[in-house]
């Protein structure tokens, strides 16, 4: 069984190396001594979101937190590819299940995208507790993961800033699939990027208007299909960011 993940924040690790200890403290400290109860010789590894991993063992259980002997510190480097979720905002959490799922998939950003068809609408006071809901749905699932980085979560954008969004990213040689129903090409035919980002764009329930299509694709998106199968809005990236990772080598 692997061991589990345990979050430090981004750059608190930059010093700490190979036969040195760790004092894991505050809320994952107390989550991993008190809840947990990790016991000495125990395996433990701790990332700090940004690719650096501590593999260690559980020294002692103090009160002020698990002191852990460090064995290995291991660095991931961030890929020649990112792959990027745009999730357009969806009712009864479907959104949610969807960056969890991708999160464990591997995706390396989400961008919460307001579709003409979105029924849930961020704006003001409920944009932000919106985006701290998916922060943490994403951080709980990178731990879940056991991954080393931890998605980024982007502010939210309409279809104007998503098509320019679209266009600086293939301007750069990177790329940009918009999911469909309608669409002849199959996603696992469409040319990725050797570097670059490769945004993989996911409608709303009542899917992607023709307006927003047109405008996407106008902008140098690529409509694809993932199947004969129509899936929900839920399931749909995280399946098409499965079958990236496999053609970019990530799961070899």
């Amino acid at each position: 069984m692997s061991a589990p993940v345990f979050l430090a924040e981004p750059g608190t690790l930059g010093s700490v190396d190979a036969g040195g200890t760790y004092l894991l403290d505050g809320t994952e400290g107390r989550h991993a001594g008190v809840v947990q109860r990790r016991s000495p010789g125990e395996r433990v590894d701790v990332v700090d979101g940004a690719g650096v991993r501590l593999v260690s063992t559980v020294r002692a259980v103090t009160a002020d937190g698990v002191l852990l002997d460090v064995v290995e510190r291991l660095v991931e480097p961030e890929p020649a590819v990112p792959l990027v979720l745009v999730q357009a905002l969806a009712k009864g959490d479907r959104d949610e299940l969807a960056i969890e799922a991708a999160t464990e998939v591997g995706v390396d950003v989400v961008v919460p995208w307001q579709a003409d068809r979105s029924i849930v609408v961020w704006r003001g006071d409920r944009a932000a507790k919106s985006r701290a809901r998916w922060l943490g749905t994403v951080r709980a699932a990178a731990k879940q993961s056991r991954r080393a980085r931890v998605p980024l979560v982007e502010t939210s954008v309409d279809t104007a800033g998503l098509a320019r969004r679209v266009g600086d990213v293939v301007a750069a040689g990177g790329a940009a699939l918009v999911l469909h129903e309608q669409a002849s090409r199959p996603i696992a035919e469409v040319g990725l990027p050797a570097a670059g980002p490769c945004l993989v764009v996911v409608g709303p329930e009542g899917g992607i208007s023709d307006a927003e299509l047109d405008r996407l694709v106008a902008a140098g998106a690529v409509a694809v299909r993932l199947g004969p199968h129509v899936l929900r809005t839920s399931t749909a990236g995280p399946v098409a960011l499965g079958l990236l990772a496999q053609r970019l080598g990530r799961w070899q």
